[in-house]
């Protein structure tokens, strides 16, 4: 079993409490192991750890807009790429018509976050609505399709080695975050009986990555009732109660909504700011050294950021130091604001992300110099 070289130590000038009361004209920086779970120090800086002057290699923050997507509507499958490795796919996809086939995805559980529209969902287990903020959890192996009452937009987040789950709540009880009463699951009820009967229906398959077409002669969502504790679930960001301290700024960890072994899915949603007035006010500097860290920003004022509008991503792959943006940090500091009104869909994988040729193509590509330095 492994041990960790932990032991605690202070050198020099530095705050008592981490993300509070830093030494006068100084800046907090977080080095740490395991995204937020494991060993870490913080140091105390006399410039911004972002001040960069330049930036030159593949390695840098990126951002893409995918407001700028031209979306190919015909299927899950010819959903827009964006970010991947072997545990996890980010793909985005519009869809505005009734799906006339069901999908199926054999290699991973499918996790839709439902950027904008409405609609319903039909699968194995039954009808369930669905509206914008809401997560779908989709079961490696379920059968689904649409039925989009206004053109629904999602991200959609492939758990390809492992299955999704919600996180150990710990001293904070069962209830916190959300209470698990709150997850709705599909219903057989009427609507959802009436949409059986004969008819020829086509299932796509998607296995290693490549498309099968199944043919019945009937629609194989046809069943009646159903018992055990695997199903399709649906949560809305508005049901999730984010924890908060005043007195200490927390770290992305603590917004855990699912883990799907080599990832995390965390849900930032509106919340007070902290009132004390030594406390940190924006998210930390850091270095997140072992895991890549991708934003899906959805709706309200990116407090962190400048220049980021609902539908856009950041990406900011480990290697080097990120952290607000000067205008936000120097708003945290002089205590502007009472609370945040942003919501975004953070995805921290384990393993490093590949950036996909059609991400690139909605890339904004001075997105690195938005700390500050100019470009050269």
């Amino acid at each position: 079993m492994k041990k960790w070289i932990q032991f605690p130590k202070v050198e020099g000038r530095a705050s008592r409490q981490a993300h509070a009361d830093f030494p006068e004209g100084t800046y907090e920086r977080e080095m740490g192991k395991e995204g937020f779970f494991g060993p870490a120090t913080h140091f105390y800086h006399q410039n911004p750890p972002t001040g960069w002057s330049n930036f030159e290699g593949p390695l840098r923050p990126r951002a893409f807009d995918t407001n700028k997507f031209k979306h190919d509507q015909s299927s899950p499958w010819k959903a827009k790429p964006l970010l991947y490795n072997a545990a996890c796919k980010i793909r985005f996809w519009q869809v505005s018509s009734k799906m006339d086939y069901l999908a199926r995805n054999s290699d991973g559980d499918e996790l839709l976050f439902i950027h904008a529209g409405e609609g319903e969902l039909y699968c194995d287990f039954g009808r369930l609505s669905y509206r914008d903020g809401d997560y779908l959890v989709l079961p490696r192996g379920t059968m689904w399709r649409l039925e989009p009452g206004l053109t629904t937009t999602m991200m959609m987040v492939e758990a390809t080695n492992a299955s999704y789950g919600i996180t150990d709540r710990g001293l904070l009880g069962p209830h916190a975050i959300f209470d698990e009463a709150i997850l709705d699951t599909p219903v057989i009820d009427e609507a959802f009986l009436d949409q059986q009967g004969k008819g020829e229906w086509r299932v796509s398959v998607k296995r290693l990555d490549e498309i099968s077409t199944v043919t019945f002669p009937f629609n194989p969502l046809d069943a009646v009732g159903w018992k055990g504790d695997l199903s399709v679930v649906k949560l809305n960001w508005r049901d999730i109660r984010p924890l908060m301290s005043h007195r200490y700024h927390l770290p992305p960890s603590a917004h855990t909504t699912f883990f799907a072994g080599r990832f995390v899915v965390c849900t930032f949603c509106p919340r007070p700011i902290e009132s004390d007035p030594g406390a940190l006010k924006v998210p930390f500097f850091h270095n997140n050294d072992d895991y890549d860290e991708f934003i899906f920003y959805h709706r309200g004022e990116f407090f962190s950021r400048d220049n980021i509008a609902p539908g856009m991503t950041t990406f900011h792959p480990t290697g080097f130091t990120h952290g607000p943006h000067p205008k936000a940090f120097e708003t945290g500091r002089k205590f502007a604001r009472k609370e945040t009104d942003e919501v975004a869909v953070m995805v921290d994988t384990r393993d490093p992300l590949l950036i996909s040729k059609e991400a690139e193509s909605i890339e904004w590509k001075d997105y690195v110099w938005s700390w500050g330095a100019k470009k050269k």
